[in-house]
């Protein structure tokens, strides 16, 4: 009894949990609120993540907008944690909300009013850092937004035997971009200074987050950016280099073109990491320019914030949007012409006009353009009625009787090739926003010679709410694959579409363009091997990424971003898997369903390229019963022919040794072929080519 009675009282005070609570307060509007508490007596005196530390933080508090919080606690020495960052939306309060690492529930993942224990956003073992815990704690919540208010009814810190740990980020395949705000909060919408550091040490090359920042370090402006996006748990960021007077600056970052503003795009809202840049490359290969952009991994502030995509923005700039620089002088014709930059995005009274026409199809509804280049506060008044101008001659070119007219229709005034491969790209991917806002149009200066610089449609951008079945109007539920993005103006959204569209496909020659580019590019580009083979390639890249991304957000097989119709995938293997599966029935239906004929369209043109070590051609397309197939060999080879639907089905084929030189070989399939998109799988020797073909 003596020995038992000894231990009892051997064992450390620290067994038992230590708590200390801290007093409330009100959470004041649109500014920073600190609460202090000062610890004292912390038996042992010193913090870790081995044997004592800081367990858990609770909270207690009211708030009309949950949202507009970001909830922090800060240790002594100053380290500083996220433990919830913009979550809950309009949700209210925090009730009773501890904080502890061992939690099931990320509180990302959760909703309000938040009752219970769940993961931090940040990780608060980095306060176990051996410092002396006994001193003053700080409860930090800044109310981001105006209007709502709340108040702090009481909170408290606990410390035990059972200390918060956390996984140190070191190293990654991807590059590493670290920024360090100097304790100051990202705002929205007003860029702060702050240091930034990006580690890239090549193709293949691990980057260790103990590296030199060789690719970039120096000064940046930062703000939160976006929309929607802006409201999610993993915030997005517009960034500005500068220099260490304040002054922007030029440079390349990652291989892509020296500038000075890039955006760091957050990828909550995007499983796959591969929407924006399958949308962004298939925009690019159809020649137009596009957004570049590299994968990172990202810390700020020493906390670990997942998978970015470290994005050039869209502006004025010979190596991105090339049209003409408009100086506030420029107020004559030619220089007046242009260029310019607009879009059809949320609009206010000092940013935008009304256009004069309503969309065909709703005349009801109006219509804004904001001014994007040159600037809603610097383009002058001359240059905003040139501009109105120009694009009210364009609307009254569309609605006239003689809009199909090649001279002095639409045309005169529209680039149709923008026009048909924006169209493409956000009707493959079902883009809800790339309708009716995000929409970006550039104009040209007009030549020397007097003819007009025309408008283009592009660059492509937001495909967040792409590439999957969402609750948003029955056109985008459906899943079959079947809707039309472009008619979004039934679904009464949040900013009108011009439907400009609607009316360009009562152009019967439009139409038929529209089909033949399609036809091209799904025997190049838009193949699914092409599409497979990208999406691949950034599911490999980030599969090592993406187990960290998720394991600190949390929201892997959870409801969260878009309100998606299907279940959300339960890895990432299945989001991918899920991503392709939603493409070929996509693919499927437009196939069928894509406007105009290809009444006058060279097939010939669209083949894709030949190999070098023998010619093909085939024919006749659109066929109706069979179709020939020339081939030219420069030796003896074992041919193998096959003609494949959409949905991969074997319709017709053969296999044979044929002798060098010239021959034909005819394609007879069994059986009546129901009118589509047909591939067409040569192979010779160990040479593959696919050529695509349709049936009338």
């Amino acid at each position: 009894m003596k020995k038992l009675f000894f231990l009892f009282f051997a064992l450390p005070i620290s067994l038992f949990s230590q708590t200390y609570t801290g007093t409330g307060g009100a959470i004041n509007d649109a500014t920073t609120n600190d609460f202090m508490l000062n610890v004292s007596g912390l038996n042992p005196a010193n913090i870790d993540t081995a044997t004592f530390g800081l367990e858990q933080v609770c909270i207690n508090l009211t708030h009309t907008y949950d949202g507009d919080l970001d909830i922090r606690i800060i240790a002594p020495d100053g380290t500083n944690i996220p433990l919830s960052t913009g979550n809950g939306g309009g949700g209210q309060n925090y009730t009773n909300t501890c904080f502890n690492t061992t939690a099931a529930t990320a509180i990302s993942t959760g909703s309000p009013p938040y009752t219970g224990t769940f993961v931090p956003q940040g990780q608060i073992g980095r306060i176990n850092n051996g410092q002396i815990g006994n001193g003053t704690w700080t409860l930090r919540i800044i109310d981001m937004a105006a209007q709502d208010m709340g108040n702090l009814i009481s909170w408290n810190i606990s410390f035990g035997n059972n200390p918060a740990s956390y996984t140190p980020f070191t190293s990654s395949n991807m590059p590493i971009l670290v920024i360090n705000t100097n304790n100051q909060q990202i705002p929205y919408g007003t860029k702060i200074t702050a240091d930034m550091g990006l580690i890239y040490n090549g193709p293949n090359i691990r980057n260790y987050l103990t590296d030199p920042r060789n690719d970039y370090n120096g000064k940046i402006g930062i703000e939160i950016r976006g929309n929607y996006s802006a409201s999610l748990p993993q915030k997005p960021y517009n960034i500005e280099l500068r220099d260490v007077n304040g002054f922007s600056i030029d440079s390349s970052l990652l291989d892509m073109p020296a500038e000075s503003d890039w955006y760091l795009i957050a990828n909550y809202n995007d499983k796959s990491f591969a929407r924006n840049l399958l949308s962004m490359e298939t925009f690019r290969k159809m020649d137009h320019w596009a957004p570049r952009a590299r994968l990172v991994e990202v810390e700020v502030n020493g906390d670990y914030q997942g998978i970015y995509l470290l994005c050039e923005s869209i502006k004025r700039d010979a190596n991105r949007v090339d049209i003409a620089k408009l100086d506030i002088t420029e107020t004559t014709w030619p220089d007046i012409s242009g260029g310019y930059m607009m879009k059809i995005d949320y609009w206010d009274n000092t940013n935008s006009w009304l256009l004069n026409y309503s969309p065909i199809d709703h005349p009801n509804l109006d219509v804004h353009m904001v001014y994007v280049y040159p600037k809603p506060d610097v383009i002058v008044p001359q240059q905003k009625t040139y501009l109105q101008t120009f694009i009210n001659d364009y609307e009254t070119a569309l609605y006239s009787t003689s809009f199909a007219d090649t001279a002095n229709g639409y045309r005169k005034y529209a680039s149709t090739r923008s026009f048909i491969d924006y169209f493409l790209v956000n009707e493959m991917a079902r883009n809800v926003d790339g309708f009716k806002k995000s929409r970006y149009f550039y104009k040209e200066k007009d030549n020397a010679n007097g003819t007009i610089g025309k408008m283009k449609a592009g660059p492509v951008w937001d495909f967040d709410w792409a590439w999957k079945d969402i609750w948003d109007c029955s056109y985008f539920q459906q899943t079959d694959g079947s809707g039309w993005s472009h008619l979004i103006n039934d679904c009464g959204p949040d900013v009108n579409s011009p439907g400009w569209y609607v009316r360009l496909l009562q152009d019967s020659t439009f139409a038929n363009e529209v089909q033949c580019r399609w036809t091209e590019l799904r025997g190049t580009i838009l193949d699914t091997t092409a599409i497979w083979h990208f999406i691949d390639s950034i599911a490999n890249y980030s599969n090592e990424a993406q187990q960290r991304h998720y394991d600190y957000w949390g929201h892997m097989g959870q409801a969260s971003g878009t309100p998606e119709v299907n279940p959300p995938a339960q890895s990432y293997a299945e989001e991918i898997d899920n991503l392709k599966a939603w493409i070929r029935r996509r693919l499927v239906w437009l196939d069928a369903n894509m406007p105009g004929t290809l009444a006058g369209c060279n097939i010939a043109s669209v083949d894709a390229s030949t190999p070098s070590n023998y010619n093909l051609t085939i024919y006749p397309s659109p066929f109706t019963s069979q179709l020939s197939i020339d081939l030219d060999l420069p030796q003896a080879e074992m041919v193998e022919i096959s003609l494949t639907d959409a949905l991969g089905r074997v319709c017709a084929g053969m296999q044979q040794r044929c002798a060098g030189g010239k021959q034909t070989v005819m394609l007879i399939p069994e059986s009546e072929l129901a009118a589509g998109v047909y591939l067409v799988r040569v192979r010779v020797g160990d040479a593959e080519e696919v050529r695509r073909v349709v049936k009338e």
